[in-house]
């Protein structure tokens, strides 16, 4: 379906198509008349199904899985689509909670819908309270509000299926998780093993606080994420230290070296590290030690400057101890570049659906929220739409998501939608106060509206999926090539989070949202919506 770019004996690019991808499909013409009938008949199937949306995101937020423990998510989800009709693969790139579901009327544009399911260490807290109140203290919650993109892109995909169907539009629809996307360590796999090959466009959605898509370069950063792992030898550390070669002095000494080096990187970097084995017991000369970092930077050649520069204090480190050291690549995350034609068009359609419509309950949540944190918003839920975003003129740093390696292999776009409080911290309880709520729920089904719509612009209006590619080839890609972080030897690390999960899913099972006795989550804790602190 794309073209390729290559280059001759030479040296010039011969650019097949004269550099214009043309889709052929064989769809029936719409005019524009009833594109906009279709879609505006997309929206209120959409709004219809507020309910089945509305459980999809309570139920998700109940299981509360850490990345590569999303078991009861993914097996929920999956179960709900395959009832629909979808054709499920499941334990894609090697990753048992990862799964890509298809549906296809026929040749036609495929579209590929993407989000996150996975949570935040210890942010477990009752939905609805305007103060900390863990359901399970020490436990894994939606912090970050993950538990909302997938339903998002269910309710919209079953929305423009159902039309469809009845006006046998071809084309094909392809939903997938994000997995473990707090450990930026999916996505990369995905492209790396050709799950994106087939694929001629995606919408990613992630929770926000306004309905709003960008494109061109955005602000943030890539990373690579890495463990650096030490092996000594260990002694009695009273008895005979002088015969232990201490593996946590190599770690110590790579983190005092890399501290030394942050004073020269760029205010644009950013690095942060924590230890993930320091040894045993102090009577013991620890034998082994890790630490793991990230290391991220606005561009592929920074980060892997960065990266190289760790390699050698790493191996300084090993010699000024007598230890070894070995190192693993545990996740990667591309800048992220978006589609301009993809953008405008679901920027349109955002400002038909507009903003939700906020209950006084609502914004006495946010407001309270946003003063128990201290947030320098004291004005609640956004009310009016934030414009298209541009390409950043200045660089600006910041936080990294792995739809970046999908943005360089097909047009992409992320829409974000308004399901949370603004002016919160990130990663924190505080911000899966709303998840379990109906702000989540109106903001979901607002954004479900905008990506059905777009949606249906992209499978009747043939021409909108050529500029995308046009865009991609002779734009975005004109100077910059991905290069993939990760090679075949490369194993995604599904076995993190394993042990905190082991230990919080018993005590989280009798929490799980039971939709069928209860209308709500809400009203399953014995929640009032909204609960003040006194």
């Amino acid at each position: 379906m794309k073209y390729n770019i290559k280059k001759s004996t030479s040296g010039l690019l011969l650019i097949l198509l004269i550099g214009v991808v043309n889709f052929g499909f064989s769809q029936k013409k719409y005019s524009e008349k009833q594109v906009e009938k279709l879609k505006a008949e997309a929206a209120q199937i959409v709004q219809a199904n507020y309910k089945r949306a509305q459980v999809m995101v309570d139920k998700v937020f109940s299981f509360s899985e850490l990345g590569f423990q999303e078991i009861e998510s993914s097996k929920y989800l999956t179960g709900l689509l395959k009832e629909n009709g979808f054709e499920i693969e499941n334990s894609i790139s090697g990753i048992p909670t990862a799964w890509f579901a298809r549906w296809s009327n026929g040749e036609g544009p495929v579209i590929a819908l993407g989000s996150d399911v996975d949570c935040i260490p210890k942010a477990s807290q009752y939905p609805g309270v305007a103060y900390h109140k863990p359901i399970v203290e020490g436990a894994p919650g939606h912090g970050e509000g993950h538990n909302s993109g997938i339903p998002l892109n269910i309710t919209s995909a079953l929305a423009v299926k159902q039309l469809m169907e009845r006006e046998d539009i071809k084309g094909t629809l392809v939903i997938w998780p994000g997995i473990a996307e707090e450990l930026v360590a999916a996505k990369a796999w995905y492209v790396r093993d050709g799950l994106f090959d087939n694929i001629d466009m995606c919408i990613f959605t992630h929770v926000g606080d306004n309905l709003e898509v960008s494109w061109g370069p955005t602000k943030g950063t890539g990373l690579i994420s890495v463990e650096y792992s030490f092996e000594g030898e260990a002694a009695h550390s009273a008895g005979s230290p002088w015969r232990g070669r201490s593996a946590l002095d190599a770690a110590e000494l790579m983190n005092i070296g890399w501290n030394y080096k942050r004073e020269h990187l760029h205010p644009l970097k950013r690095s942060h590290s924590i230890f993930t084995d320091a040894g045993d017991q102090p009577n013991v000369v620890p034998s082994k030690a890790s630490i793991w970092y990230y290391f991220r930077d606005i561009t592929y050649e920074g980060i892997m400057e960065m990266y190289k520069e760790a390699n050698n204090i790493a191996e300084g480190a090993a010699l000024m101890t007598g230890t070894k050291v070995t190192s693993k690549v545990l996740g990667t995350a591309w800048p992220r570049h978006y589609n301009k034609v993809i953008a405008e068009s679901m920027y349109s359609n955002i400002q038909k659906i507009g903003m939700p419509s906020w209950s006084e309950a609502d914004q006495t949540l946010a407001k309270a929220v946003q003063k128990e944190v201290n947030s320098d918003k004291l004005e609640g839920l956004n009310t009016v739409l934030d414009p298209l975003g541009l390409p950043v003129k200045e660089p600006v740093s910041g936080g990294s998501d792995d739809i970046g390696d999908v943005s360089w292999k097909v047009p992409t776009v992320t829409l974000r939608f308004p399901s949370n409080i603004p002016g919160l911290q990130g990663h924190h309880w505080s911000n899966a106060i709303a998840m379990a709520t109906p702000i989540a729920h109106k903001g979901v089904v607002a954004g479900a509206q905008a990506e059905a719509m777009t949606i249906l612009d992209f499978l009747l209006k043939p021409a909108l999926l050529t500029k995308a590619w046009d865009y991609f080839n002779n734009e975005q890609s004109k100077e910059t090539k991905y290069q993939p972080m990760i090679t075949e030897a490369d194993l995604p690390p599904t076995y993190l989070n394993q042990d905190k999960m082991e230990k919080f899913r018993p005590q989280l099972e009798q929490f799980y949202f039971d939709e069928e006795k209860y209308d709500t989550y809400l009203e399953q804790l014995g929640v009032s919506y909204p609960t003040l602190k006194e």
